[in-house]
C-alpha cells in the first residue's frame, strides 16, 4: 500500500555528523575545550555536508563561488574536556537562493554540549559581489534542505 498525501511519509533526516577527539591544545586554563573552538568543528561538520551535497567545499571555491560567513550564533550548555570525543551534527536548516542557515548541535554521548547556527550568502569569488546559488549546486543543497529537522528544536528564541 502506498502512502496517500495525508499519511505521506515525511522526507528523510538529513545531517552530516563529524567525531572530534578532544585535543589538549583546544583546551583553555579550566581544561575546556575553548569557545572559540566550537566555530571550527562547526565548519568541519559543515564541509561534510557540503561534500554530502556532491560537491567539496573546495570544488565550490574552483567553481569560482565562496559561501561568506554573515552570522554566527553559539549556546553553550557543557564544555567539552581533553580526551572526550564529540560528535558534531550539521544540517542545513534554511535554504534560500542566495544564502544558507545551518544548525548544529555538539553531543557527548547524549548529552548536548553545545547548539548553534551560521548564517552564509553566496559571493562571486572574482568579484567579491553577492550572487545567487550557482544552477549546478541548487539542486544538491536543495535535497540536503531539513524539511524535517533532524536536530532538536531551540527551546528559546536567540537573543536579538
Amino acid at each position: 500500500m502506498s502512502p496517500s498525501p495525508d499519511n505521506a511519509l515525511p522526507p528523510p533526516r538529513h545531517d552530516a555528523q563529524v567525531e572530534i577527539e578532544v585535543r589538549y591544545a583546544e583546551t583553555d586554563q579550566m581544561g575546556l575545550v575553548h569557545h572559540s573552538r566550537y566555530l571550527v568543528w562547526f565548519e568541519v561538520a559543515r564541509t561534510r555536508l557540503c561534500l554530502e551535497s556532491g560537491y567539496h567545499y573546495a570544488k565550490i571555491e574552483e567553481l569560482g563561488y565562496l559561501l561568506v560567513v554573515t552570522r554566527s550564533e553559539l549556546t553553550y550548555r557543557q564544555g567539552a574536556r581533553y580526551g572526550d570525543t564529540a560528535t558534531v551534527h550539521c544540517e542545513l536548516e534554511k535554504f534560500t537562493s542566495r544564502g544558507l542557515r545551518f544548525r548544529y548541535e555538539v553531543r557527548r554521548g547524549g548529552e548536548l554540549l553545545v547548539e548553534g547556527a551560521t548564517e552564509h550568502i553566496w559571493v562571486e569569488k572574482a568579484s567579491g559581489r553577492p550572487c545567487r546559488i550557482p544552477e549546478m549546486l541548487r539542486p544538491g543543497f536543495e535535497r540536503l534542505e531539513a524539511h524535517q529537522p533532524a536536530l532538536g528544536r531551540r527551546r528559546h528564541a536567540p537573543p536579538r
